[in-house]
C-alpha cells in the first residue's frame, strides 16, 4: 500500500464491504466475479485482508502484505479467497446471510526492534525465520484477550516456529490498518 493512503471514506468503506459480500458470495456458487472500473482511492494500490466471521467465530481470512493491485480489486481478491480459507471448509451458499465481513487496509510495515514498540489494537505483526511467516491482524489480539508475550508466542505457533525465535534471528515487523466492515 502506498504510504501515503489516506483513511478510506465511509462510503467507499461501504462499497467495498458490498463488494466484499458479493465476491464470498460469487465464490460460494463456484462463479468468477469481474471487478468495474475504479477511480479515486478505490484504484490506488493497497495491501487488503479479509476476515470473515459467523456468529462471532473466524470463517476465514485471507489477504496480501503487498499492494501489489488497486484497492477495489484487492478486497475482491481477498474475500475471494477468505470464502475458501484452507485452514476452514469452504463457505455454503447456506451461510451467506449469516457471515460478518471485516476489512482490514494495511498501512506500512516497519521493522520492530522491541516488543515494547508493538501497541495491542493499534499494531498487526509479521514475524518471518526461515522463510515462514506468521500475521495477525490489529484486531486479533485485543479480541482473544492477549497481551505482548502471547500474541508473539501465538504468531510463532501459526508460523510454525519455536516461542524462542525472537531470540534466534526471527525478524518482526508492525503495521497499523484501517479495519472496517459491518
Amino acid at each position: 500500500m502506498a504510504a501515503d493512503l489516506p483513511t478510506v471514506p465511509a462510503d467507499d468503506r461501504q462499497m467495498l464491504v458490498w463488494w466484499a459480500r458479493v465476491a464470498v458470495a460469487s465464490a460460494a456458487r463456484g462463479e468468477r466475479l469481474v471487478c468495474p472500473e475504479a477511480a479515486g482511492l478505490l484504484a490506488r494500490p493497497a495491501a487488503v485482508f479479509v476476515s470473515l466471521h459467523r456468529a462471532g467465530v473466524l470463517r476465514g481470512c485471507m489477504g496480501s502484505v503487498s499492494p501489489s493491485a488497486r484497492l477495489l480489486d484487492a478486497v475482491v481478491r481477498a474475500a475471494t479467497a477468505a470464502a475458501s480459507d484452507p485452514r476452514f471448509d469452504a463457505i455454503g451458499h447456506d451461510e451467506l446471510d449469516t457471515l460478518e465481513v471485516q476489512i482490514s487496509v494495511l498501512g506500512p510495515i516497519e521493522s520492530v526492534a522491541d516488543i515494547r514498540d508493538i501497541e495491542l489494537g493499534v499494531h498487526g505483526i509479521i514475524l518471518e525465520q526461515h522463510g515462514r511467516q506468521g500475521l495477525f491482524l490489529p484486531q486479533v489480539a485485543v479480541e482473544q484477550g492477549w497481551d505482548r508475550e502471547i500474541l508473539l508466542q501465538q504468531v510463532c505457533v501459526k508460523a510454525g516456529i519455536p516461542p524462542t525465535a525472537l531470540h534466534d534471528g526471527a525478524r518482526l515487523f508492525r503495521f497499523s490498518a484501517q479495519v472496517f466492515g459491518e
